[in-house]
């Protein structure tokens, strides 16, 4: 079935016109013609199923049917803040985290963070990312698309924790594996560093602030890959695996 996000409001048993950069895929890539089963989310919950109405030149038409609240959100509430990597590493991180059910993600920018972003390249990339957010939504049917905030800086972001959630950090150098903590019984924070690590002074900053070191085996483990582990390794634990 045939995802399309639709932030705007959706009238169940309406219309809906999508206009000029999804219909482009729509038609082009999809192939979409009059009488395919299609199905509409808005980003907040709701999911309508839809029949294309008609494919034009700059749209495509849809009828839409009754709204269906389908949840299908981890049972954990995890937060991933990840010191910002280069390209298509920082893109895997974000698609990944929002299939494995992620809530937010916190883009940091730390000491070793190979880019380095001035206000309005920062912004950009965000709508970016959060654009990749989007797409794995609709590939993986979560019908709720988790917030990639802004950019911040590393120290600034500690600075600006004030809930109770449980708190953890990547690291090679930490005793303890997942497996050895206790189930968290709220929401959580991973922190995740960019390519060469968080720096020794930001990793005892995390520890002041909170954060629990955990490793994840006896390997060193990319950036890209590390994020995604714990996400996976923290599902099958505690989760919905």
């Amino acid at each position: 079935m045939t995802r399309i996000y639709f932030p705007d409001e959706i009238a169940a048993h309406g219309v809906c016109d999508i206009g000029d950069e999804q219909a482009h895929y729509l038609v082009r890539v999809l192939r979409v013609a009059p009488g395919d089963a299609v199905a509409l989310f808005d980003g907040r919950g709701g999911e309508y199923p839809a029949t294309v109405a008609a494919v034009g030149k700059h749209g495509v038409r849809l009828h839409v049917g009754e709204r269906a609240e389908i949840d299908r959100e981890s049972p954990l509430a995890i937060q991933v803040a990840q010191g910002i990597s280069s390209g298509e590493r920082m893109d895997y991180t974000v698609q990944k985290a929002v299939e494995l059910g992620v809530t937010r993600i916190q883009p940091v920018a730390t000491e070793r963070s190979v880019v380095h972003l001035d206000a309005q390249r920062a912004a950009k990339r965000v709508a970016h990312w959060q654009s990749v957010a989007v797409s794995a939504c609709a590939q993986c049917g979560r019908n709720r698309v988790p917030q990639v905030a802004p950019v911040m800086d590393y120290r600034a972001w500690l600075g600006s924790l004030r809930g109770e959630e449980a708190r953890l950090l990547l690291s090679p150098l930490a005793v303890k594996g997942l497996k050895e903590l206790a189930r968290p019984t709220g929401a959580i924070w991973l922190l995740c560093g960019p390519e060469g690590g968080l720096a020794p002074a930001e990793h005892r900053d995390a520890e002041h602030a909170g954060f629990a070191p955990v490793r994840l085996g006896p390997r060193v483990l990319r950036t890209e890959t590390a994020a995604v582990a714990a996400l996976a390794a923290m599902q099958v634990l505690w989760g919905d695996f």
